[in-house]
């Protein structure tokens, strides 16, 4: 009987030891969930975000019709694919700093990031 009691002992603390290695590696890349920036009339909402460096952020297109970019122009970057109603776009940050952006087709639509 005892040696039963320490075999069902190993098997439930292996499983444990299993369930525990499967969820600490599940999730988002950087460990983090993305912060969240939607468009909708023609406005980035919020305009302005703060995140830490390693974070990414997830613009989602809330028009009914129009497309849109988020571009980093003051970076050099080249502007992205246009994106439409119901879809994102996402960027990560690496490097603390300020970034500002526009919307390429719809230039008076502007947005900050700060990174910690």
């Amino acid at each position: 009987m005892c040696s039963q009691n320490s075999r069902w002992t190993s098997i439930r603390s292996n499983l444990i030891t299993a369930i525990l290695l499967t969820a600490s590696t599940c999730g988002y890349a950087g460990g983090s969930t993305p912060a969240k920036v939607e468009i909708q009339g023609f406005k980035f909402i919020p305009q302005e975000i703060t995140i830490k460096a390693g974070t990414s952020i997830r613009w989602t297109n809330n028009e009914k019709r129009q497309y849109h970019s988020v571009w980093f122009e003051k970076a050099g970057d080249p502007e992205p694919a246009y994106f439409f109603p119901e879809e994102t776009y996402e960027r990560s940050f690496d490097k603390p700093g300020i970034y500002p952006y526009h919307c390429g087709p719809h230039p008076e639509m502007t947005g900050t990031v700060t990174v910690e």
